[in-house]
């Protein structure tokens, strides 16, 4: 029996909690999941390539059903030689939507063996973005609730070495 195979791709700069929600949801589904970190985003990153990939690692643990790993090019190329056959994307409001269809558009037109299959973001993580966590934390703002532990202490180290960026901060911004 072949093993169904998905690759969720991100920037993860960094990955949120509505990140890991969609995999989490996503090995539901799927036999194994690749959390492929885009190299090259387009987007100037807070954190580098290395730093994504093993905060992505250290927020997921042990999963063997689990890989990170870096890409570059493009996705579609990526897929199909890791022997995938699906992307997985997460889907947080409409505006989401038109951006994702057309990529996934173009996706389906350059190999017609790879199919795209969104999931909606979970509602605690609707508004959730990347960006919106680097806005508060840079804020001196609480991202507890947005990101594991060990990203929450990484943006401290990166903005504000030696501030607090959790709920039981005495810091006013």
């Amino acid at each position: 029996m072949r093993k169904s195979i998905a690759v969720y791709p991100g920037s993860f700069d960094p990955i949120t909690l509505g990140h890991l929600d969609i995999i989490e949801r996503g090995l539901e589904i799927f036999d194994r999941l690749i959390v492929a970190v885009a190299r090259n985003t387009g987007k100037t990153p807070l954190f580098r390539i290395e730093e994504r990939l093993d905060l992505a690692r250290r927020a997921l643990g042990a999963d063997s059903r689990l890989e990170v790993d870096t890409f570059d090019g493009l996705l579609v190329n990526y897929v199909r030689g890791k022997g995938a056959h699906v992307i997985l994307r997460g889907l947080r409001a409409v505006s989401d939507f038109e951006y994702e269809f057309q990529v996934a558009q173009t996706n389906h037109q350059l190999d017609r063996g790879i199919e795209t299959l969104f999931l909606m973001t979970s509602i605690p993580y609707a508004f959730l973005s990347s960006s919106v966590v680097k806005e508060v934390a840079s804020l001196h703002g609480p991202v507890d609730s947005f990101v594991p532990p060990v990203v929450r202490e990484a943006l401290k180290k990166k903005f504000f070495s030696g501030n607090l960026l959790h709920k039981d901060s005495d810091h006013d911004p």
